[in-house]
């Protein structure tokens, strides 16, 4: 569903910025590799003792599918709503606090001060996070629903949008489609 602009607004660490244009999608490239391997050695570095798993997913980690330039990366932590224990080493390692959303998965995303990157953090075990594998590992081995994807970012990026949350929020429908003939 949807983000409102209200719920946009809220799950924002200070003001969300509007975007009001089209998407910019870049074809893929193997720099967002490099990029994701420089930001997990960060991730790694600064949460040594607590981090769980880190991965690099969405659309700049599967070969050939064009992306937005930014990095998406999954991290889960034992505890995603004890920010004591991450935010502020992550935030001495390069990453600033963006969004938090404590009614959904105990989701928080940082981004990144020198390399584009969305980190999302959640609680170990949270099925957002094999969700998202499961959908990247995919679209790396099925080129038919990889284009469909694709298709579909490329004509939603077309669109205005207020903010970038509303693209996010199109491209769900198609999302969960590929999800569902996945299964678990």
């Amino acid at each position: 569903m949807a983000m409102t602009e209200e719920e946009i607004q809220k799950a924002n660490v200070g003001e969300a910025k509007k975007h009001n244009s089209t998407i910019l999608l870049e074809e893929y490239t193997e720099q967002w590799s490099a990029w994701f391997k420089v930001q997990e050695e960060k991730i790694l570095k600064a949460l040594n003792q607590i981090s769980i798993k880190v991965e690099h997913v969405g659309s700049t980690s599967v070969p050939g599918l064009c992306a937005k330039p930014i990095v998406d990366i999954v991290l889960e932590v034992p505890d995603s709503s004890n920010e004591s224990e991450y935010v502020p080493q992550l935030e001495q390692n390069g990453f600033w606090l963006k969004i938090k959303e404590p009614e959904w998965f105990e989701h928080r995303m940082f981004k990144g001060k020198n390399i584009p990157t969305n980190l999302h953090v959640f609680t170990a075990g949270c099925s957002e996070v094999q969700k998202m594998i499961r959908f990247r590992d995919h679209l790396r081995n099925n080129p038919v629903d990889m284009e469909l994807y694709q298709s579909k970012k490329k004509e939603l990026s077309l669109k205005n949008w207020e903010y970038i949350q509303n693209y996010a929020d199109a491209k769900t429908e198609v999302v969960k489609d590929i999800i569902t003939r996945v299964g678990s």
